[in-house]
């Protein structure tokens, strides 16, 4: 059960997540589907007039036509005529468009049940087998009434939690889920088509299950385990981050609702309610005109239209109505209600937007739906929420200073003991802008080139051996979960530096804003986007679920038309070929509208600016660190003042790798192949034959190459490198403390090569659209490629373009140029020093990361290996330090590449043989140093330190306000292949143990994936029995994960239980953890279900990401290194057979291969204390409790 979004609250692991600018659509706008009746469902049909629940429930909402249940029932008292959240897909949405129509995704299927509910339904083949149903219910926390702060989140869980056809979707291969926003509620069943063995159609399965939601029964046992995770949910989520994200949105809308209506809402209230008071708000608000299901898989559409009529047509408002039990809350409600249909962009733009209203900030001459426009006193009813209420918070939110006639900064300043750096976030609101329209659409890509081209600006051009900010982005995005558009800009920075970095994030933004962009910037990311609407085109079907499904719902929310990835592309292509440097420069004009015009001499626009910052406590006025409200006013008022200059174009080679210079390298260094070797017992592979499901290969310089076709994600490719060694090889060869994690931080950081500049190189990756990771972890330097497979850095569109090279050309001279021509900068390791200064300096004001690290120490004895890095330690490490760790590991002999995508394997493995196979054997041999003796090094080369024992208790207390707890349960377990830290294997153990053990249970423990897939069991059944045992059976907590660390080249490892909870509880869900894994071994051991559970889980996860290039390369990584022995082509091969092989046996002893006993476990609990000088509130003031953390634009995996 984990957090799901910025402010969204989730029943368990989360679906999605977004990002700012990168070259693929933040929404596919769709099509209409064929209009086809089938009874007794009431479809949309084109010209036949519009829906409206008035048409349900009579023009002044009385009722219409009787439903089922619903005889003789007065009208609900929330239901009122509103537009259909179907929207585009719609029959009452007619908008006028202003140039030609964009066209509706073809196979999309969407209708209205006769009591109301509407429905969408997209057939989509991959992955086959499987389907998402998604009810989303069009009300969140922005819908409840004072004395129900935080029932919306409560709701959920126990509506969800407590469906028993829920249940009945257990052990099936499914996952289920559920979360709280806003402006919305939304439940999902993600599953196979049918039962596994019995064959039982599923659909109807997973539709019973939720409308099991809409008629939820409030039963006393379940509101109290749910109440108890709630709660413990509160103190889970209380992170710094999450404090900040509270401050920021708190701010910003500090004019509506949203500022004072958090999901997770107020603890005295949760602690209070009853039954009635749950099933009093899921009856006001779960009803069928005020949901909608969509339905996303491999289905047919109009059988799946059947299933939906037959089980949720029975529903009914007036039912639903009727049992709302407490009279004022029904009056409370209907008060509420006349409101938001009378003054809401929920109610003027979409019914998935929250009731509230905003203050835009937008330039006078900008088109404005007037009906979005919408006074602050239009309604006597206080649905802003700008009244005073008992459960306020004391916030001043609302000062606004001019700072000339008309230009307004509504300024506010957070000050944290447990923040470690300045933060400042800088927010336009403007309205959501339909796309719909060629014009519309095309005005939608030229925001996106300029904003591809600001950020490339701050991110390539921003960057120095010292420079001003840590991250900085700007961006605007739609947000249905907030009703608006947001233009933010988001940077962080060294406290000191704050000033600094206000000017220079604010100088880029006007200079794009004054100059726009050049025309090389223009040719780039439109090049960018016609690649990415390419790509996705060629995905066709090919695109999973929950990837369309993200996009409809976002789309269909915002009032844009959903279109098919096809119609998308030759929509892209026509909007592109017309697309000039003017329609791009007046976007970027409109963009940086509010930040141009408080120049001197511009003109002002409506509204105000929104201004955050964020920054330690306890700073002097004279430090250069302080910051107030008047201060940040003035620093971003004369930052708007400074003049700039237009960009100038940069020079970017069109290749890395001249032909000329290749030609040499094979005649001078004549590339070879020799056939694949193998630990693993799998046959050595041919040097001259492709085979499948992957070509493993070695190369005549020791490079091991392993390569799969993967036709799953079209287009794209996934490229890793890996250098085995990692921090373990920083101290068996006697580098520097760090030097390794900072070296190739260093590398992330450069990436000048040859003649080329770092600039030159970055802007050679952005034109090709690689995206490269370089981490370095405990036993490995792993560089990741994300990469297409097409021609990129294209010039032009249709008959007129000039093609350049391949992504994976282009991937494959970088990865040659980082082995043999990489350039090591002093600048580099300046950026990656003061990376891993604020990564220390955050962690010792972290609860949880600072509680992991004692835990750590005290296990491994302060190995440094699995330790941070101090800040001396930091600025210890010179040039040469980082350059000789990393390139001491970059010999041809140490290194593997795993490469998939679609592509003709063939044609790649050309090109390894000419980039690759041409690196001369001996490249840097001259960084290659001996291992220190073992006296010196002092640990067992390769391996974790063996557990002092006995183990001990760890106990942490941290300054901070709010009171919360983490506590942790460690103890020794086997690395990932089976190998624990004295050498001996899983198998080797059990062997010994189960003397009476069969010639097939012999055989099939000594198959090298046993103990993988073993362990991979062991973690699913771990989590499953503490969720019951810790969160469901003893209220513990609201989340309790076990983990292994999963080292595949150290042996040895360790598993972790994390689990937090309320500072009073933190002991009792220790013990609760503790008692699980002894339970296990003992009194309640391991059974046949629970095996067979854990087995369809990983099983449908392996197979999943089986369709992604990430995964391939992950477990071909390895695949050849003789450090991991038990890993090799068996381990893809035999995954499923041994995984079905695997019995209850064998997983009790497996369990006896941890350290599991009381002595040997290690445990910990983190608590924060009250900082010296902080004052208890008074005990009649209740805290709002503060949002989940968010990053701008919507739901985040948690």
């Amino acid at each position: 059960m984990k957090l799901l979004a910025p402010i969204s609250l989730s029943l368990g692991v989360v679906v999605f997540s977004t990002t700012a600018f990168q070259p693929s659509f933040s929404f596919t706008p769709s099509q209409r589907a064929p209009r086809t009746k089938v009874s007794p469902v009431v479809l949309h049909q084109e010209g036949k007039g519009s829906f409206s629940l008035a048409n349900l429930f009579g023009e002044s909402g009385s009722p219409g036509p009787s439903l089922r249940g619903s005889k003789n029932l007065e009208p609900h008292p929330s239901v009122r005529p509103h537009i259909s959240p179907l929207n585009r897909l719609g029959p009452d949405e007619k908008k006028e468009v202003k140039s030609e129509p964009l066209p509706f995704h073809p196979n999309v299927k969407s209708g209205t049940l006769p009591n109301g509910l509407p429905y969408v339904i997209l057939p989509n083949k991959s992955p086959p087998g499987r389907f998402e149903a998604h009810l989303q219910v069009f009300s969140g926390s922005a819908d409840e009434l004072e004395p129900q702060q935080g029932i919306a989140h409560l709701t959920e869980h126990v509506a969800y939690m407590g469906s028993r056809k829920r249940e009945l979707l257990f052990g099936t291969g499914s996952q289920t889920n559920a979360y709280t926003d806003f402006h919305h509620t939304v439940f999902y069943a993600i599953c196979p088509n049918t039962t596994p063995r019995t064959n039982i159609p599923m659909l109807p399965m997973a539709l019973d299950a939720l409308v099991d939601v809409m008629e939820a029964r409030v039963e006393s046992s379940r509101l109290e385990k749910e109440r108890a995770a709630v709660l413990s949910e509160m103190t889970m989520v209380n992170t710094i981050e999450y404090r900040v994200e509270c401050q920021i949105l708190s701010t910003l809308h500090r004019e509506n609702r949203l500022a004072k209506r958090f999901p997770i809402g107020k603890e005295p209230l949760i602690q209070s309610w009853q039954t009635d008071d749950v099933k009093s708000w899921h009856r006001t608000h779960y009803r069928p005109d005020n949901v909608l299901l969509y339905l996303v898989g491999d289905v047919d559409a109009e059988e799946a239209e059947k299933v939906i009529a037959e089980k949720f047509g029975r529903l009914s408002a007036e039912k639903q109505g009727a049992e709302i039990k407490i009279p004022d809350i029904k009056a409370q409600a209907k008060d509420l209600a006349d409101a938001v249909v009378g003054g809401t962009v929920k109610a003027a733009g979409s019914w998935h937007y929250p009731p509230v209203r905003h203050d835009w900030n937008i330039a006078k001459d900008m088109d404005v739906d007037e009906k979005l426009i919408i006074p602050k006193d239009q309604l006597e009813y206080d649905i802003d929420l700008q009244n005073s209420y008992p459960l306020d918070e004391e916030v001043t939110f609302l000062q606004t200073d001019e700072v000339a006639p008309g230009k307004n900064i509504r300024p506010h300043i957070f000050r944290h003991e447990l923040l470690q750096s300045f933060s400042m976030h800088l927010f336009a609101k403007r309205p959501v802008e339909a796309i719909i329209d060629l014009d519309s659409f095309r005005k939608s890509l030229a925001r996106r080139v300029a904003l591809a081209a600001l950020q490339i600006r701050l991110n390539v051009g921003g960057r120095s051996d010292d420079p001003a900010f840590t991250f900085v982005e700007f961006n605007q995005l739609d947000s249905a979960r907030e009703g608006c558009a947001v233009c933010s800009l988001d940077l962080t920075a060294e406290p000191h530096k704050w000033k600094d970095a206000i000017c220079k994030s604010l100088s880029e933004i006007r200079k794009l804003g004054v100059h726009g962009v050049t025309m090389g910037e223009m040719e780039r990311y439109a090049s960018s986007l016609m690649t990415d609407a390419e790509q996705l085109a060629a995905q066709g079907d090919r695109i999973e679920h929950g990837d369309q499904l993200s996009y409809l719902m976002e789309t269909v929310a915002n009032g844009h038309t959903f279109m098919s990835p096809e119609q998308s592309y030759y929509m892209t292509s026509k909007a592109l070929s017309s697309l000039t440097v003017e329609d791009v420069n007046a976007a970027a004009a409109e963009l940086c509208s509010h930040v141009m015009s408080f120049k001197e001499g511009e003109d002002p626009v409506d509204g105000s600016v929104i201004a955050v910052a964020c920054l330690p406590k306890g700073l002097d006025e004279d430090d250069p660190a302080y910051c107030d409200e008047d201060s940040l006013v003035k620093t971003i008022y004369e930052a708007c003042q400074q003049e700039v200059e237009p960009e100038e174009d940069v020079v970017v080679p069109f290749t890395l790798v001249p032909e000329d210079e290749l030609a040499k390298s094979m005649e001078e260094n004549p590339p070879d192949w020799l056939g694949g070797q193998f630990t693993d017992g799998t046959p050595s592979t041919a040097p001259d034959t492709i085979t499948r499901p992957f070509t493993l290969r070695r190369l005549g310089n020791g490079i091991r190459i392993g390569v799969n076709q993967n036709p799953h994600e079209s287009q794209r490719g996934h490229l890793r490198l890996v250098a085995p060694g990692g921090r373990d090889a920083e101290k068996r060869l006697g580098f520097k403390k760090g030097s390794m994690a900072i070296g190739a931080r260093t590398m992330q950081e450069g990436g000048a090569f040859g003649p080329w500049t770092r600039e030159q190189v970055e802007l050679f990756c952005v034109d090709h659209l690689l995206m490269v990771e370089i981490t370095c972890s405990e036993e490995s330097i792993t560089v990741d490629f994300v990469f297409p497979t097409t021609n990129v850095g294209n010039v032009g569109f249709g008959d007129d373009v000039q093609l350049g090279i391949t992504g994976t050309e282009s991937v494959m001279q970088v990865v040659r140029e980082i082995i043999v021509g990489f350039k090591w900068e002093e600048d580099a390791l300046g950026r990656s020093k003061s990376s891993f200064r604020g990564t220390h300096e955050s962690m010792l004001k972290n609860l949880e990361n600072l509680s992991t690290e004692k835990i750590m120490e005290a296990m491994t004895a302060d190995d440094e290996r699995f330790l941070s890095i101090d800040v001396d330690e930091v600025n210890a490490i010179t040039l040469d330090d980082a350059k000789n760790a990393v390139m001491s590991q970059m010999s041809p002999g140490n290194l593997e590449i795993s490469i998939s995508g679609d592509f003709e394997v063939a044609e790649v493995m050309e090109m390894v043989y000419k980039y690759i196979g041409t690196i001369p054997a001996e490249s840097n041999k001259e960084f290659l140093v001996e291992e220190l003796p073992a006296d010196v090094k002092g640990a067992a080369v390769s391996s974790v330190p063996n557990l002092p024992l006995p183990g001990k208790f760890v106990e942490l207390e941290l300054p901070d306000s709010d009171p919360r707890a983490v506590a942790y349960v460690s103890g020794s377990a086997p690395n990932a292949w089976g190998y624990l830290a004295d050498g001996k294997t899983v198998s080797e153990i059990i062997l010994e143990k189960d003397k009476r053990a069969s010639e097939y249970d012999t055989s099939r423990r000594k198959h090298p994936l046993f103990a993988r897939i073993a362990l991979l069991l062991l973690s699913e059944i771990f989590n499953r029995r503490l969720f019951s045992n810790v969160r469901e059976r003893k209220q513990l907590t609201y989340d309790a994960n076990f983990s292994f660390t999963g080292f595949e080249r150290l042996m040895g490892g360790w598993f972790l239980v994390t689990v937090t909870a309320s500072k009073e509880n933190a002991q009792k869900a220790l013990e609760a953890c503790k008692e699980t894994l002894h339970n296990l071994r003992k009194t309640n051991p391991i059974t046949p279900d629970n095996a067979e559970s854990a087995k369809r889980v990983v099983l449908n996860r392996h197979e999943f990401s089986l369709r992604t290039t990430q995964y391939w390369t992950e477990q071909m990584s390895g695949l050849q290194e003789e450090s991991v022995p038990l890993k090799g082509p068996l381990s893809f091969t035999d995954f499923q057979a041994v995984v079905e092989a695997i019995t209850v046996k064998d997983l009790q002893l497996v369990l006896e291969t941890m350290g599991l006993d009381d002595d040997e476990l290690y445990t910990a609990i983190g608590k924060t204390v009250k900082p010296e000088g902080v004052e208890e509130p008074e005990e009649e003031l209740v805290r709002q409790a503060p949002v989940i953390g968010m990053r701008r634009g919507g739901a985040l995996t948690g």
